[in-house]
């Protein structure tokens, strides 16, 4: 009888240790699935910010994801900072502000310095807008005034003024237009002149070599609206670089690099264009 109540006693102990055992294991599997958890990297899409820019920005759809992670904090201060107006009454949605400030933004990052200071406010027109202009001959000195249909306007480096329509348009568009990127590359040469003088005069050999073109009556990849003026001819190649980065880079491989080395961006290595269409 005491033999079987030893063997007992020995069961119920080995029984009570294994049993423990298993509980500790649990709990222990338990903290390290809990630190793997914390120290996991945020989902890629975090919140409804991300969701939107999936949907209605294109070049969203294009980032490398470390360049879509870097975006959003800048969006979130642009979002803050910048004050957006409708013109006439317009509303300006949040999916409009969202849609112009991601673009905007994407311009920028390649650098790491928030760069819109100076920007005080961005004005949004249901469509196309009317400016008065005057015009003034360089020979003569006479003065010419008039009006003018504008989809985008950069007030040196103070304000931004866009047709909604044209932004929305951008999104579907595959000839290279983007009234945002031409605006901010406005923006941007107002607010931070200056540069390095072998790549402004490669800018300008590239500028009258379109210039040419145009003359000749030829077909060019870019807009020869370009050839209006060398600021003009930046705003449109920056279109491109953004817009039909593989197409610049291969018909215009010196510009392409001369963007690249400015922007501290190479879109022609992001994903394919994918067209979609942005609405409010």
């Amino acid at each position: 009888m005491a033999r079987i109540l030893l063997v007992v006693a020995l069961i119920g102990i080995v029984v009570v240790y294994l049993w423990r055992r298993r509980r500790a294991a649990a709990a222990s599997a338990s903290t390290v699935s809990q630190t793997e958890a914390a120290d996991a990297p945020p989902p890629l899409l975090p919140g409804p910010r991300a969701s939107l820019l999936e949907q209605h920005v294109r070049l969203w759809r294009r980032l490398p994801a470390p360049l879509q992670e870097r975006l959003l904090p800048r969006l979130d201060e642009f979002l803050e900072r910048i004050l957006f107006t409708g013109a006439h009454d317009f509303q300006v949605t949040e999916t409009m502000r969202t849609v112009i400030a991601a673009q905007a933004c994407i311009v920028t990052l390649g650098h790491d310095d928030y760069p819109f200071d100076d920007l005080h406010g961005i004005t949004v027109h249901p469509d196309e807008f009317v400016v008065e202009e005057a015009d003034e001959d360089e020979d003569t000195g006479v003065v010419t005034e008039g009006y003018r249909t504008l989809s985008g306007q950069a007030h040196g480096s103070d304000r931004l003024v866009l047709s909604w329509r044209d932004v929305e348009e951008a999104q579907s568009r595959e000839d290279g237009y983007n009234v945002v990127v031409h605006e901010v590359t406005h923006f941007l040469e107002h607010s931070h002149p200056g540069g390095d003088p072998a790549a402004h005069a490669a800018l300008t050999a590239a500028y009258e070599s379109l210039c040419a073109a145009v003359d000749r009556g030829e077909e060019t990849l870019l807009d020869p609206y370009g050839a209006e003026d060398l600021t003009e001819f930046l705003a449109v190649a920056a279109e491109f670089f953004f817009e039909r980065s593989a197409d610049l880079a291969a018909r215009h491989p010196t510009l392409y690099v001369l963007l690249r080395d400015s922007f501290r961006l190479d879109p022609a290595s992001w994903a394919p264009t994918a067209v979609g269409k942005a609405s409010s």
